[in-house]
């Protein structure tokens, strides 16, 4: 099972890249651990939603989604990414609809 809640601080505004069948928006998300150590993840979101570039830097988010790690070659070497790929990318601000995202997280976690 590959899921993945994660929130933070976007780091930078969302991006859009046009791809040849459908649009990627780009995340980076800060997050800080108990012990104050800040990292960054890179978050991707096929085919978002309007309401996707509404977001801006230092914006408090919650994702729900997956780790995938991409290949692709640059310069001649194949070169790997890991990142989240989003399923629901929310304000933290809009609890409802933040604990129906982690509800039904929860229940494919245990639906197994």
């Amino acid at each position: 099972m590959n899921i993945v809640v994660l929130q933070g601080k976007l780091s930078r505004a969302p991006e859009e890249r046009q791809l040849r069948e459908s649009v990627l928006a780009t995340y980076e998300v800060t997050t800080r651990g108990d012990d104050g150590v800040a990292v960054t993840a890179p978050v991707v979101w096929f085919d978002p939603p309007v309401t996707a570039w509404k977001l801006d830097a230092d914006d408090e988010v919650t994702i729900v989604g997956e780790v995938r790690r991409r290949f692709f070659r640059s310069n001649g070497r194949t070169e790997s990414r890991t990142e989240v790929v989003a399923r629901t990318v929310l304000p933290t601000r809009r609890k409802a609809q933040v604990n129906r995202a982690l509800e039904n997280a929860l229940a494919q976690i245990e639906g197994g």
